[in-house]
């Protein structure tokens, strides 16, 4: 069995898009999926399952979508991966100032070389980011809601789904319970 943590795009957000964390708890084990776990609404999952992520993950989105009636990117880590992802971020959460916040937006594919550099054309002194594989490090020493810098992430051609790094670390205790 594989640990997985499902990351949904866009649901909850706003009021669109609604999905209770209950009902898709209820769906995903429907498919087989063992000790799903959710955390808060914007939907973060927690599982087990012998399937391969690839398939796994168009799996889960093909039945969200039959389900609640619209699309919802679903990208999916192994727990190994998980914790790579934080043993590799390049920024401390520890001493961070109020306004600051370490954020990272996890990507359903590599990105593009182009996408790489656009993003890191926006990097400045309000802002910055540091791109390792499928993730986007954020720093962010204002709100995320002004960032010019995030609203880039389309040029990297994936999907793509931004968490805070207090999510993050929620999500790995309870990988590790």
């Amino acid at each position: 069995m594989t640990n997985y943590i499902a990351l949904l795009r866009g649901i909850n957000v706003g009021g669109h898009h609604k999905m209770k964390m209950a009902d898709l708890k209820n769906l995903l084990a429907s498919m087989g999926l063992q000790n799903v776990k959710t955390y808060i609404q914007s939907g973060n999952v927690i599982f087990e399952s012998e399937e391969e992520a690839e398939q796994l993950s168009q799996k889960i989105e093909d039945e969200l979508n039959h389900t609640f009636g619209f699309p919802v990117p679903v990208v999916l880590r192994t727990a190994e991966e998980f914790q790579q992802m934080i043993n590799d971020c390049p920024y401390s959460s520890d001493s961070l100032r109020e306004g600051e916040s370490v954020q990272v937006a996890f990507l359903g594919g590599e990105p593009t070389r182009e996408g790489i550099d656009h993003m890191y054309t926006y990097n400045n002194e309000l802002e910055e980011c540091k791109i390792k594989g499928k993730e986007v490090y954020f720093y962010f020493r204002k709100s995320i809601r002004d960032s010019k810098l995030a609203t880039q992430l389309p040029k990297l051609r994936v999907p793509a789904t931004v968490r805070n790094w207090k999510t993050v670390v929620k999500l790995d205790e309870m990988l590790k319970l």
